[in-house]
């Protein structure tokens, strides 16, 4: 069940202000509001930003993210694409891939690009997934119909997940529908998951981001302008990946970024012209172009250094986008009929992790056995397809072991070492 105390995804407004501008988004709680939850997040965050961390290959690597778009609409005909048309056009959910991997890798010669001292490419890419839960070849979209025509964003996350879904531990789930109440979007924060911190209540089923049609992609489809280059998909996987608004929440708050300014609100302009703020004292000039601020699609370009390690950082701590990243793997057509991949050797956290790649779903077996001879461990996967793998510690006990996966006449082994 959902503990909405805990929620800090992000709400985007379509309605216009009396000023005649749009208010970009509205988070539905604020810092002060769980500032102890904060607090412990922030240090485990610090608590693996050592120099250990630093070096380890997920904050090296450029990560890959498997995607599933879940079409909600109510077009009883079926047709696809077109303006007003919640059954949008693969044309449009492509550009919304395309926006996602300008943004995150900074590239140039894209709208993503910029040349901000401060400025990092997160080094984080997107792909539609090739593969559906049940091993079957994908387009990585999935539409269905039904007769509602809205959904209202604060009630109804968990209404539209029943309507399609795929486990949030292989994929990103992002939900496209007509949003009630004027609102663009919104994303869950990955705090339910979090070493630590297993008690909060978050439901994995809404684990994921939702994007009103009108704002998902280039202005191909996206024809609620000023919002119509896809950075409001942008702005809510940043929450998704555990990002906060630039301004914190709060006048003059903390984002937990040192190279993210001090500001006193959001960016709730049309305009791409300097905004300054006054905090603590201090006059400084905010950073509208970031993507985490409320600045209109045009405005953006910029994710900062410390908001890459922030989400580096949140990466390692949050147990399910470490699975989502590891299970990204299995998503690679293998080119051989059985590979084992061990990840982590010596085994020092509190799992053995490893992949079982296969080229075709199939039987395998995977067996451990200790120094003495002694099978620690023994599971029979059935009809599988690739999976990811994690043995608690507590069943292998210390010393040598060695991993073995064995299908038909292939058997292959690993020889591992649990400290």
């Amino acid at each position: 069940m959902r503990n909405l105390s805990l929620n800090i995804g992000c709400l985007l407004l379509l309605s216009f202000s009396v000023s005649g501008q749009r208010v970009r988004c509205a988070s539905d709680i604020n810092i002060t509001q769980n500032q102890e939850l904060h607090d412990i997040i922030n240090s485990k965050i610090e608590e693996v930003s050592t120099a250990k961390f630093r070096k380890s290959a997920i904050l090296n690597d450029v990560l890959k993210i498997p995607v599933v778009v879940h079409v909600v609409h109510n077009n009883a005909s079926g047709r696809v694409g077109g303006v007003d048309n919640s059954n949008i056009s693969e044309e449009q959910i492509h550009s919304q891939i395309e926006v996602l991997n300008e943004d995150y890798r900074r590239r140039s010669g894209t709208l993503g690009y910029n040349s901000n001292p401060v400025g990092t490419d997160m080094q984080i890419e997107f792909f539609l997934a090739n593969i559906d839960p049940n091993g079957l070849p994908s387009t990585g979209i999935n539409r269905v119909y039904t007769q509602r025509r809205s959904f209202n964003i604060f009630t109804e996350t968990r209404t539209i997940s029943d309507l399609s879904y795929w486990d949030s531990n292989r994929y990103l789930n992002i939900w496209v529908t007509t949003i009630s109440n004027g609102y663009l979007g919104y994303a869950e924060f990955p705090i339910g998951n979090f070493d630590g911190l297993e008690t909060v209540d978050i439901d994995e089923r809404i684990d994921g981001v939702f994007v009103d049609f009108r704002a998902f992609g280039r202005k191909i489809g996206a024809t609620e302008d000023p919002y119509s280059h896809g950075r409001t998909t942008t702005h809510e996987i940043g929450h998704w990946l555990g990002l906060i608004h630039t301004w914190g929440d709060v006048r003059c708050g903390t984002d937990f970024c040192e190279d993210t300014p001090p500001a006193e609100a959001a960016n709730n302009t049309l305009v791409c012209t300097p905004v300054f703020s006054n905090c603590r004292g201090v006059r400084t000039q905010n950073m509208i172009e970031n993507y985490m601020d409320y600045t209109v699609d045009s405005c953006m370009n910029t994710f900062t250094q410390d908001q890459s390690n922030r989400v580096r950082a949140i990466l390692e701590i949050s147990k399910r986008r470490k699975t989502l990243l590891a299970n990204a793997l299995i998503f690679e057509p293998s080119t051989e009929p059985l590979i084992l991949r061990v990840l982590g050797n010596p085994v020092e956290s509190n799992y053995l992790n490893f992949q079982v790649l296969v080229d075709a779903p199939k039987d395998f077996t995977v067996e451990v056995i200790d120094n003495l001879g002694r099978v620690v461990y023994k599971k029979e996967f059935e009809n599988s397809v690739s999976k990811y793998i994690q043995i608690p510690k507590t069943e292998l006990g210390t010393g040598f072991l060695n991993l073995y996966v064995s299908s038909g006449k292939t058997k292959l082994t690993h020889r591992v070492i649990s400290l």
